[in-house]
């Protein structure tokens, strides 16, 4: 018989497994290296017997001021301990403001009003159409009613209506799930990034419900799509150093007064990718209600990629050459936010990959300094820290770049790419939609790890780490309920109009 060829190890061999057995080897490191060491300590005791285990024990003398002085340094210790450790942080719950379905928006709505309104010229409204074909977004997304007028009502009332419409919704509907009272609130914080009338949104919120005089609020504007991680931090913060407290956050944008009537191309991204959304979230850093919560906060980190004009100038407020105020969103705002990715990468990194992970990472690092700098630069493999990621729904190019660049798999990035595609980008409060589509399917389970990343002007990208208290029971209500059987869709890359 002739001799048959030797196997094709690159074939036959499964790298993946390879590189299975190397995670499990250096992250239960440890272990491997104490089981060893009681076994040979509990062979040694069995080889001795009895009476000469006692004549060890009777051999040691114990003095009662040595006893008493170690039992007091063990009691110092622990106390000192647990009093300098950080007070754990609990999402009791949340809520998600639903627009109504008068407020929806079809694609052919949205250009027969562009035309209409007599505020663009033909080349703008060309250009909004093929936005609009590329954008990722569904027929289902809403606007405020002062966009819906021929031409729209960017009025200070018509604002504040709208912040009314979403924030009060959001918070009756979290009140409702928590069964806290508006009394029971320590701590406000408000962020809306583009309305900051006075009196502010937080003192309208202290109004409506009738807080308590001696609440801390806080009113954050200006700071774009990833103020939502922001105020969470914030509030991190502030439950640290007030006991017994519970905070509740409201993540939103008014969309009312934003609307751009030009045709600088820039500035008319945001009227057709922004649309109407918020989120009430709950946090408590008390410890029974550690039972009752969803979530627990774990790390919050945030990046500010904002020290030159052209990062300062990605997203930013400007006035046209017609005088016409708008949002412009610069053509350098993908290179900027992968900047401002990898610097909080960089700092992410650390506090949640596996050591496996982290070995890979640095002696990569190290051989592109000593042996070749043309070595590919190791990407860590996040998905060995983290079961799910809510990533900003800022846009098709946003999420597209992250899946790329962080090697994400299709149901990664699902959740956003649904959230974008449902409700469009909702700003600060994207995040809480993508959250509750990962409820909503039935997937988040106890001890499960959730990433999310929000970008902003600034320019920011801020994290936050969140991990699952309980498996968490799929929703009956929520902005998700009566559409999720119909979830995922086949978003194809053009629409034709």
């Amino acid at each position: 018989m002739p001799n048959s060829p030797l196997p094709d190890f690159s074939n036959s061999v499964k790298l993946k497994y390879v590189k299975q057995g190397y995670q499990y080897l250096v992250n239960n490191f440890l272990t491997f290296l104490f089981v060893p060491i009681m076994a040979g300590i509990l062979i040694e005791i069995l080889r001795k017997g009895p009476e000469e285990i006692a004549q060890l024990w009777r051999s040691l003398e114990f003095n009662l001021i040595q006893v008493l002085c170690s039992t007091f340094l063990i009691i110092f210790i622990a106390t000192v301990y647990f009093m300098s450790k950080p007070r754990p942080i609990y999402l009791i719950d949340y809520a998600c403001y639903k627009p109504p379905a008068t407020c929806r928006v079809p694609f052919s709505t949205f250009m027969e009003h562009s035309r209409l309104a007599n505020q663009f010229d033909p080349k703008s409204v060309d250009f909004q159409m093929r936005i609009l074909e590329r954008s990722g977004l569904g027929e289902e997304t809403c606007l405020p009613p002062a966009s819906h007028y021929i031409p729209p009502n960017p009025t200070m009332e018509a604002s504040r209506a709208e912040a009314r419409l979403v924030i009060f919704s959001a918070i009756d509907a979290l009140l409702q799930k928590t069964g806290i009272k508006p009394k029971d609130i320590d701590i406000l914080i408000v962020n809306c990034s583009l309305f900051s009338p006075t009196p502010s949104l937080s003192a309208m919120v202290v109004n409506k419900y009738k807080m308590r005089s001696n609440i801390r609020s806080f009113n954050l504007s200006g700071m774009g799509c990833s103020a939502g991680v922001i105020s969470i931090d914030l509030a991190r913060d502030l439950l640290q150093v007030h006991p017994n407290s519970n905070a509740l956050v409201i993540s939103t944008e008014t969309i009312t007064p934003n609307w751009y009537a030009g045709n600088q191309r820039s500035m008319l991204l945001p009227n057709c990718l922004f649309r109407m959304g918020g989120a009430a979230i709950l946090l408590s850093n008390r410890r029974r209600d550690s039972r009752r919560a969803k979530y627990r906060l774990v790390h919050v980190v945030r990046t500010h990629k904002g020290a030159d004009d052209k990062a300062y100038r990605c997203v930013y407020e400007e006035e046209d050459t017609e005088g016409k105020v708008g949002i412009s969103l610069s053509k350098d705002l993908m290179a900027i936010a992968g900047d401002a990715l990898k610097s909080n990468i960089t700092t992410m990194g650390p506090l949640v990959l596996p050591a496996s992970e982290q070995l890979l990472f640095l002696f990569t690092l190290i051989g592109r300094k000593i042996v070749n700098p043309k070595w590919k630069p190791y990407i860590p493999d996040f998905k060995q820290a983290f079961e799910h990621f809510c990533i900003h729904a800022g846009g098709r190019a946003v999420i597209d770049e992250l899946e790329k660049n962080l090697q994400l798999a299709r149901q990664h990035v699902e959740a956003s790419r649904m959230t974008l595609h449902r409700f469009g980008n909702t700003s600060s409060s994207s995040l809480w939609y993508e959250l509750n589509y990962i409820e909503s399917k039935g997937r988040m389970k106890r001890g499960d790890r959730v990433w999310q990343i929000a970008f902003g002007s600034g320019f920011k990208c801020n994290s936050a780490v969140w991990k699952c208290n309980r498996t968490i029971r799929t929703p009956t209500d929520g902005p998700w309920s009566d559409c999720i059987h119909r979830y995922p869709v086949e978003i194809p890359d053009v629409v034709k109009l």
